[in-house]
This record gives C-alpha cells, sequence and structure tokens, in this order.
C-alpha cells in the first residue's frame, strides 16, 4: 500500500514523457482517503523519463520504475512520508524499452522485462533495497504469427512466485511464458522447463495469481482473450479460455487482477474502454459484468478491497470506482482526476 500521511495514502502515477510521445513530466504523487477512494494530486515528485510502470519494495520506503526508453533504464527511489521521491541510483537494464518490473516477495532482488529488447534482467538489492549492478540478462528467441508485433520476442511481465516457486515470464513476441529458478548465491536464473507456449498470435501481456497459488490468468493482448491455468509442477496447465470482453468493436487487454478474495477477475480492455469483471468460482472465467472506464485506452488499473482506480493514458485521466464486495462490481464515483499519459497506479 502507499505510503502513509496522517489518515491518508500516498499514491504514485507513472506516465509516457515526451520521451515517448507523452505527456507527463515523470512520477507524480496523489494523496488517496481509503475511507471514500477520492484522490488529491500533489504533482510531480521525480521528474524521470518515461516511468512507465512502478513497484515497491514489500518492506522498506523504496519505490522502482522503469525508464521506458530504447537504452532501457530502471530507477530507485526511497519513499519521503508525504509520498515525496528522493533518486537512490539509476541502472541500465541491458535492454530497450522496460515495460514491467517486480521485486521478489524477500526483497533481495528486482527483476525487469525489456519489451523491445525481448530480454529479462536481475538486480540484487542491499539492505537499503538499492538496486546493485545488474547480476543477469537472459534473451528470449524467436517470433510469433503477428508479423507486425511478433516479429522477435518482447518480454512483457515478470511475476515472482509469493511461495517462491519459479518466476513467470511473458512475452508477448513469442506467445509464450518462461519459468525460471533464481541461484541465490549468484543471482542468475536457470530455465525451468518446459515452457508454455501459447495458441499462435495470443500475444500474452500480463498474469495474474490466484491467492491460493494453484491458479493463474492470462490476457492475450492480439487475440483479445482470458485463458485460465493450473499451475502445477510440470508448469501451467490450460483449463479454461474466454473472450475477454463481451463488447463489439477492438478489444486490446492490458492490466489482469484477481481480487483480494480470490472471487472476481478483472481486466481492462482498451479500444472498447472497459473493465470485465469474471467470477471463478466455474471451471471457466464467468463474464458477469464491463463496465465502462470513461476513457477509450484502460492501460493499467490499481484494485484494494473497496476502490478500483483505471489509468486511461490516452484520455489522460485516473476513474475511482467502488467495487461492491458481494457482486465485485465497480462503480464510478467522483469525477476523474486528471493526469497526463498515465500507465501506471502504484497503492
Amino acid at each position: 500500500m502507499g505510503a502513509l500521511t496522517g489518515q491518508h495514502e500516498v499514491v504514485h502515477i507513472g506516465g509516457y514523457t515526451a520521451e515517448s510521445d507523452g505527456r507527463a513530466d515523470g512520477i507524480v504523487a496523489a494523496r488517496r482517503d481509503p475511507v471514500t477512494g477520492a484522490l488529491t494530486p500533489l504533482g510531480t515528485v521525480a521528474a524521470t523519463p518515461s516511468p512507465s510502470f512502478l513497484a515497491r519494495h514489500p518492506a522498506l520506503p523504496v519505490l522502482y520504475a522503469v525508464n521506458e526508453l530504447p537504452d532501457g533504464l530502471v530507477s530507485a527511489f526511497r519513499v519521503g512520508s508525504d509520498g515525496d521521491l528522493m533518486p537512490l541510483v539509476v541502472r541500465p537494464t541491458g535492454g530497450a524499452e522496460p515495460c514491467h518490473l517486480a521485486v521478489a516477495p524477500d526483497g533481495r532482488n528486482l527483476f525487469v522485462a525489456n519489451y523491445g529488447g525481448g530480454s529479462l534482467a536481475v538486480f540484487g538489492l542491499d539492505a537499503d533495497g538499492v538496486p546493485g549492478e545488474r547480476t543477469d540478462l537472459v534473451r528470449h528467441e524467436g517470433h510469433g504469427a503477428d508479423p507486425d508485433r511478433q516479429e522477435r520476442a518482447h518480454c512483457h511481465m515478470v511475476s515472482p512466485d509469493p511461495a517462491g516457486g519459479p518466476l513467470l515470464a511473458v512475452d508477448l513476441g513469442t506467445d509464450s511464458v518462461y519459468r525460471y529458478d533464481l541461484e541465490a548465491a549468484s543471482g542468475r536464473l536457470v530455465p525451468r522447463a518446459p515452457r508454455l507456449r501459447t495458441p499462435a498470435g495470443t500475444g500474452p501481456r500480463h498474469l495474474a495469481r490466484h491467492p491460493d497459488g494453484r491458479r493463474c490468468w492470462l490476457v492475450g493482448e492480439l487475440d483479445g482473450t482470458v485463458t485460465a491455468y493450473d499451475l502445477t509442477p510440470d508448469g501451467p496447465h490450460q483449463r479454461a479460455r474466454v473472450d475477454a470482453s463481451g463488447r463489439a468493436g477492438h478489444v486490446q487487454p492490458s492490466e489482469v487482477a484477481v481480487g483480494p478474495d480470490g472471487r472476481f477477475l478483472y481486466v481492462g480492455n482498451r479500444g472498447v474502454g472497459t473493465v470485465a469483471v469474471f467470477a471463478l468460482d466455474g471451471a471457466a472465467p464467468e463474464l458477469v459484468a464491463e463496465v465502462d472506464t470513461g476513457g477509450g485506452w484502460p492501460r493499467h488499473f490499481a484494485l484494494t478491497g473497496a476502490h478500483l482506480y483505471v489509468a486511461d493514458e490516452r484520455a489522460d485521466l485516473i476513474r475511482i470506482f467502488q467495487v461492491d464486495r458481494a457482486s465485485g462490481v465497480p462503480e464510478p464515483v467522483g469525477e476523474p482526476v486528471p493526469a497526463a499519459s498515465p500507465t501506471c497506479v502504484l497503492l
């Protein structure tokens, strides 16, 4: 959860800056009222280029951002009690256009997905959460069925296992989810076979794990699907595959997340501008609601127990929803909050 200021929390918002044809100036902070869900913008707290995805250390007041540039960077900041960000270090990621990052559950390593580079970088974190030199860079090879979007590997997400199992790396370009074990002593990744191959042209983007650790759901950016998997020692096994949206028109899924009680799955759909809600009590995800987000390009969202925050990259806004605990359905509350080219909301 965000930094605390009295009875409020501070949320950080990443976005595209001029280096990526965006309108943001860097990382923005906003004060969040946990009761009403309201956001009060506090302005730009870190002028850093195209911080398109953000993550927090699990135990320390440290925030990490990818800088999605042709020569990719990762930036680390110490978070002040008022949400201010104090620069700690900037490291090259070893690949182009890093678009996602995650911290190991034990707080000892940072993993970065290089989209343009089709690679996965590893950084050790010291006792203060500061990234050291890169300890590994694994490059994916191959291509997919779409000649425009899958001409080569495009690593889009990295997902550490909270229970200590294999790291999952989602690659849009090769229609694959790779599995890796981390050698603690060396900070290097060891591939674990077999890798999951999705149907051709899926273009897997992000996945969400269930709190029980036994299931996950993967969204296909290129074919507009949600695929349910059982997580087994032999890797993910497909259980069901459904459309990500019930709407007509262009559907390009973005973020996916499981609600905190594990009953519902949420999928952002760019193009049609919706968040789809799926019930998870059956063999396949069942679409129970689909709500308009107030813009056509919901790039990312963040979910708490009571509220959903949707970042619409092209509409320059954050839309706030109250989530009904029983039905799982979000309802918009208040007015949208202006935010330039937002790509990530970090609670």
